[in-house]
């Protein structure tokens, strides 16, 4: 039964939603919505029951003491709302409904519709899923952001990618089908976190998604502190990198391998889009909290029916990986590294678990 009882009527409302686990390498995606609920102080109106969805042995609850009295904390899904004042700069309200929450270890079909229950409820009127995921791509360079629609028209007037993966899906992949069964425009953006360095945080693939759900929704969104901790980010592993001889020369060959193939990327549509976020971004209208992206370049990037049954710290240390030569889809294996998809440098997805879905010239689920 849902119940949006003291939900107010929304203003032309879109659901952005992210998903701990598999489709989260580094936690840039999770960490992106809590940036937005967190900076625009989204209200909690739902959470899913966790016992519908979870497996207990698997996201175990949490034990926590509040003024002496212990509580629990169990793994589930929450909605929020929060309303953007001026969403464009030019004093026009919006609404976001955020989704936060763990990958379900069950009942896949119910879970997105019961949260497909909650967008009809709401008006929303498209649906944006987060995922991050690990791929060949140097810290150094933009984070390689993509968007990928399975509805074609979507893709062709959002100027978005139409998905054409095929093999092993997740949440991500799963609600994204959904919603076009039930004529829910959806999309899913995908960052790209270096698989040699993918421990989380990784706020510069956070600040990547962020920057491209501005593009996408037109909005203005106050980063905070993000952009600062994303240089910092990537000092941290330019010195850990510098200190391993090896690992420099890997991450060279990646920038190589990376300016190479960006060539016919930089046209002047391309820098035409830069040049006008970069307006918009020192824009006087702009208002407080919205900062500007410092030096940290980001990323360009049947029916569904019910069943019935932190603080900044320290990058790691990078461990050293040899180049591997191409090899199709149908052939790859199981990562070394972990927290999110991979992709290979052939564009055939190797992975350790993730929606598929992916950056530039991957051949992930678009």
């Amino acid at each position: 039964m849902i119940e949006l009882e003291g939900v107010p009527e929304l203003i032309d409302p879109v659901m952005v939603a992210a998903f701990e686990g598999w489709n989260d390498a580094g936690d840039a995606a999770s960490a992106a919505v809590a940036h937005l609920d967190r900076e625009w102080k989204g209200e909690v109106f739902a959470a899913l029951d966790a016992e519908d969805y979870y497996d207990f042995q698997v996201n175990r609850p949490t034990v926590f003491l509040e003024n002496g009295v212990r509580k629990i904390t169990w793994p589930t899904t929450r909605l929020s709302v929060v309303r953007i004042a001026d969403s464009d700069g030019k004093g026009r309200p919006r609404d976001l409904v955020l989704v936060r929450g763990i990958e379900p270890s069950m009942r896949w079909r119910s879970f997105c519709n019961e949260l497909l229950g909650f967008a009809h409820e709401l008006g929303v009127e498209m649906v944006v899923v987060l995922g991050s995921l690990l791929g060949d791509t140097p810290h150094t360079r933009p984070v390689p952001v993509s968007g990928v629609s399975s509805d074609a028209d979507l893709a062709r007037r959002l100027d978005l990618e139409e998905s054409r993966y095929e093999g092993p899906t997740g949440i991500v992949g799963i609600l994204q089908e959904a919603c076009t069964h039930a004529g829910v425009p959806a999309v899913s953006l995908w960052a790209a976190v270096p698989h040699y360095v993918s421990q989380p945080p990784n706020p510069k693939a956070t600040l990547a998604l962020l920057n491209r759900l501005e593009d996408l929704l037109d909005l203005r969104i106050p980063l905070g502190e993000l952009t600062e901790d994303a240089r910092a980010w990537q000092l941290g592993v330019d010195q850990l990198a510098a200190e391993d001889s090896e690992v420099a020369e890997y991450v060279q060959s990646l920038e190589e391998a990376r300016d190479t193939a960006d060539l016919p990327e930089a046209s002047g549509e391309a820098i035409a889009r830069e040049f006008e976020r970069y307006l918009r971004r020192r824009d006087p209208q702009a208002g407080p909290g919205v900062a500007t992206d410092g030096g940290v370049a980001d990323g360009r990037e049947g029916p569904y029916r019910r069943d019935t049954g932190g603080g900044r710290t320290r990058p790691p240390r990078p461990a050293p990986k040899e180049p591997r030569e191409p090899r199709p889809p149908e052939e790859s294996a199981p990562p070394k590294a972990s927290g999110g998809p991979r992709t290979g440098e052939d564009g055939g997805e190797r992975s350790d678990g993730a929606d598929g879905d992916g950056p530039e010239d991957t051949g992930q689920e678009r």
